[in-house]
């Protein structure tokens, strides 16, 4: 038995939008873990004067998310609070052998992110009135994609170990990884998709202040090797939302699983990155 949970705050103004990022935001946990969800139940909290419409449709946001994993929401618990809050517990069955671990990875493996960094910016820049959710459909739309397809080409290939990419940040997930691994790590950051969008906002200054915070958190494990923009690196630590898998895979198949990524319409897919023998849990930007 695997079993994960997440909840989150409003990104986004729309209800039924909101309830399908959450769902897939809570799945991606196990997703990670290269299994697939089998139940569900439903955490929120919610302030009884909005009114029961805008929570039957975050509701129905997330059941919907759900259905479309293959899974089934059993039921679930609500409370009264002053700020609407949306998530869910989630169970998977698998044999130990099936599953992947973020403590894993090996010096040699090749890093492959599957969807690009910048939602918490986005969100950030939505929030301050400064775009609407109608601005950034594309990025919504990728928000809203379940990580089911990049599980299922991981499984094909010899993945090490795996992680998805939320509040942290890509960094802060990726230190995370090699800590438990006992490994280093190198990131090429141009290899690093970001939402353009997100890096216009980004060097206006408009960043959520948990990137900030992640960013002081991992100052003691960061190097840097060459001139590194700025504001893209400021990107490498924006918390996101649904984020893609970081994959840790041998050399042989890192091409291989990439291709793969890339079949099953995962476009921006790339390698971002290498894992280093090292006895110490630092990253390297590059």
């Amino acid at each position: 038995m695997v079993q994960t949970v997440d909840f989150i705050t409003p990104i986004i103004d729309e209800p039924y939008l909101f309830g399908q990022i959450t769902a897939a935001n809570a799945l991606s946990d196990i997703y990670a873990m290269g299994v697939d969800p089998s139940i569900v139940l439903n955490i929120v909290s919610y302030p009884c004067e909005l009114g029961m419409e805008i929570l039957t449709e975050i509701l129905r946001g997330g059941l919907d998310k759900v259905t479309e994993a293959g899974a089934m929401v059993a039921g679930g618990h609500t409370i009264d609070d002053k700020e609407p809050k949306f998530g869910m517990a989630v169970t998977g069955f698998a044999k130990p052998s099936e599953i992947t671990y973020v403590s894993t990875a090996k010096p040699g493996d090749y890093l492959i992110l599957t969807k690009p960094l910048g939602i918490g910016i986005l969100a950030t820049a939505i929030k301050g009135k400064i775009i609407s959710s109608g601005d950034i459909e594309d990025a919504l739309k990728v928000v809203m994609t379940l990580n089911k397809d990049a599980k299922d080409c991981m499984k094909k290939f010899q993945v090490s170990a795996c992680t998805d990419v939320t509040g942290f940040g890509l960094l802060g997930h990726l230190h995370e990884m090699i800590s438990a691994s006992g490994v280093g790590a190198e990131v090429w950051i141009n290899e690093v998709a970001v939402w353009e969008k997100a890096l216009d906002f980004a060097k206006e200054g408009i960043m959520p202040g948990g990137l900030q915070d992640n960013k002081r958190h991992l100052k003691p494990f960061i190097e840097k090797e060459g001139n590194i923009d700025s504001v893209r690196e400021d990107i490498l630590y924006d918390p996101q939302t649904s984020g893609g898998l970081l994959i840790a895979v041998s050399e042989k198949d890192n091409d291989l699983l990439l291709k793969e990524l890339k079949i099953k319409g995962i476009k921006s897919a790339s390698i971002v990155g290498k894992i280093s023998a090292s006895k110490k849990p630092h990253i390297t930007i590059k």
